[in-house]
């Protein structure tokens, strides 16, 4: 039984380590099992590690993971990066990023993002610089999860 009710935040701040992500990853399905959210792990794991896994690809500094739930059921998974370039495709909330040409071995994670989560979006940092790219989960659904786009 959780012993703090919503709102809630957990920030895990990372180094360009190669093991960061599955820190993270752990640390998630972690935070989420002691919430009683474990119904939201498979859906905010895979969302966490595409976006972790771009801040540690397409970054060199550090990254953070922050998890936010609040009182109306709704978990947002996000990743703070110092680069300020937004990935194509992620700022136009509603537009799905293109598909991968077939024979590519990368390029198809923000879409995997974009297909799992309710919404997602960017978030300039002032404070500290860089972005925040972020996806949101509902924790209750009357309806079932959509399918993940296809992959050709």
């Amino acid at each position: 039984m959780p012993t703090v009710s919503p709102p809630w935040t957990y920030t895990l701040q990372l180094p360009h380590d190669p093991r960061a992500p599955g820190i993270a990853r752990a640390t998630l399905r972690t935070v989420l099992a002691a919430h009683d959210l474990a119904d939201l792990t498979p859906t905010a794991e895979l969302v966490a590690a595409e976006l972790l896994a771009n801040a540690h690809l397409h970054t060199s500094g550090p990254y953070a993971l922050r998890l936010l739930h609040t009182r109306s059921g709704l978990l947002r998974v996000a990743v703070w990066d110092a680069d300020p370039r937004v990935p194509p495709g992620f700022a136009e909330n509603g537009s799905p990023v293109s598909a991968a040409p077939p024979d590519a071995e990368n390029g198809r994670g923000l879409r995997l993002v974009q297909a799992c989560a309710d919404a997602w979006g960017v978030e300039p940092d002032a404070a500290k610089g860089g972005k925040l790219l972020w996806a949101e989960c509902q924790e209750a659904r009357d309806s079932p999860v959509p399918e993940p786009p296809p992959l050709h």
